[in-house]
């Protein structure tokens, strides 16, 4: 069994997430599943605003929706000069045998997501 790299645990989130986009009704204007770089997504839905969602995953379950407040309001002043919304999506993936365990490959896993917090 091999352990899922950071990378691989944040595009598991990200399919989660869009997934959970696809299905709200949305197009993906563009999809960046690079570590640190942000938007992951940006949206079209007619009729409104532009929409930048930041998916952040982690092995928190507990709290997967914690945030850096400090980053989030410099990025939400990148978005205005987009004339665009800002939407967050904390997702948390633990083993499903032991939360102390990591991710593996293959191998069950539990997911916490609520919804997007919207800014």
């Amino acid at each position: 069994m091999r352990a899922l790299t950071e990378q691989e645990l944040h595009n598991l989130g990200m399919n989660i997430v869009g997934k959970e986009l696809q299905e709200k009704g949305f197009e993906f204007v563009a999809i960046n599943s690079e570590l640190k770089r942000h938007p992951q997504f940006v949206l079209f839905k007619k009729g409104e605003p532009t929409i930048f969602v930041i998916v952040k995953t982690t092995n928190n379950i507990q709290s997967p929706e914690e945030y850096d407040v400090l980053w989030m309001e410099t990025f939400k002043e990148h978005a205005k000069k987009h004339n665009a919304k800002v939407w967050f999506a904390g997702v948390g993936i633990a083993n499903a045998e032991s939360v102390d365990l990591p991710v593996f490959k293959d191998q069950p896993y539990y997911v916490a997501f609520n919804d997007f917090i919207k800014f």
